[in-house]
């Protein structure tokens, strides 16, 4: 199939440009949109096309393939052109704001790359992020220390309560309200006791977690947990109770899942209720979870990138989410 280049309009930017005859021995468009003319190569126009590409290739879920019949570059120059690119990362800048109610979480990539984002839930944007190996305490910690730093106000976290974190934000600033994720306590718990529990301590106490996301006032947050310690008083001796085993010569909890899911709420009691009295406060990270899930189905489409390139299409990508319009 016969393939001929596109010219995108230096006004518009549309791609509805045809010839229109010669000036000067050069060959002059036409913007049918705009009716703008051009007789001259704009580099700056041309480096303008490419970026429009490149964006749509990092954030649209684009092939090479496919952005060749749009784009009239061949899938080959359009690599050449996204790999320099990919060679550079654009220059973060943090959006200034005074109070921000920070939602904290990492996800994992196949190739041990982790990304922690720290993100504003008040505006919907990422304030800074971190590509490392690990949700690390000393990098966690560095990262709030940084933001504070900055003249931003954090007023809580809300985290999936991995340890770390809740150490770090407790280091920073002890004022700072940690708020545990209800529905990553919600979704453990019930892995944990199973869709069927062979318990009826397990089946009363599935029916009390599956209430938690309902509880949106201090109302229903009494009735809740004015039933947990019903719970826990009708089967306390169940949670309680202890085996020996002999293969490790000492006594162990004998139900254990019932155990670990108990402990495990009680443990989170305190910090999993702020939302109640600040409606600014997020009561999960489910905010993070659906941004972390757009970016792998992304990222997933182009695959073979080398790793150096790998991290550098995160950074794009983060950095065309959050809205920036030019190039650093």
């Amino acid at each position: 199939m016969l393939k001929t280049r596109k010219y995108r309009c230096w006004v518009c930017g549309s791609l509805e440009v045809i010839k229109w005859g010669v000036r000067d021995e050069k060959q002059r468009f036409k913007c049918k949109s705009c009716g703008a003319l051009n007789t001259r190569k704009n580099q700056g126009v041309s480096q303008s096309n490419r970026s429009v590409w490149f964006k749509e290739w990092i954030i649209g879920k684009q092939t090479l393939e496919q952005l060749e019949h749009k784009s009239g570059y061949s899938a080959r120059t359009l690599r050449r052109y996204f790999d320099d690119y990919l060679r550079h990362y654009p220059t973060w800048k943090i959006r200034p704001c005074e109070k921000v109610n920070l939602l904290i979480d990492g996800t994992y990539f196949s190739n041990k790359v982790c990304l922690v984002l720290y993100r504003d839930n008040n505006v919907k944007a990422t304030l800074i992020y971190r590509l490392t190996d690990g949700e690390w305490f000393d990098e966690i910690s560095q990262d709030l220390q940084n933001l504070i730093k900055l003249g931003i106000q954090i007023e809580s976290v809300t985290c999936d309560g991995l340890s770390n974190t809740i150490k770090a934000v407790r280091k920073v600033s002890p004022e700072i309200v940690i708020q545990r994720c209800t529905v990553h306590i919600q979704r453990e718990v019930l892995s944990w006791l199973t869709l069927n529990p062979k318990s009826q301590a397990g089946v009363e106490l599935r029916q009390i977690v599956r209430r938690l996301h309902l509880i949106k006032n201090r109302e229903d947050w009494g009735y809740w947990v004015v039933d947990l310690i019903k719970w826990y008083e009708t089967y306390k001796e169940y949670v309680n109770a202890k085996t020996y085993y002999p293969q490790t010569k000492r006594y162990w909890f004998t139900h254990k899942s019932i155990r670990r899911s108990f402990m495990h709420i009680k443990r989170a009691l305190p910090d999993m209720f702020h939302y109640l009295d600040n409606n600014d406060i997020p009561k999960s990270t489910n905010g993070l979870e659906s941004f972390f899930g757009h970016l792998k189905q992304n990222i997933s489409i182009h695959r073979g990138l080398s790793k150096e390139h790998y991290k550098n299409y995160i950074k794009w990508y983060l950095f065309f989410k959050s809205n920036e319009d030019r190039f650093y």
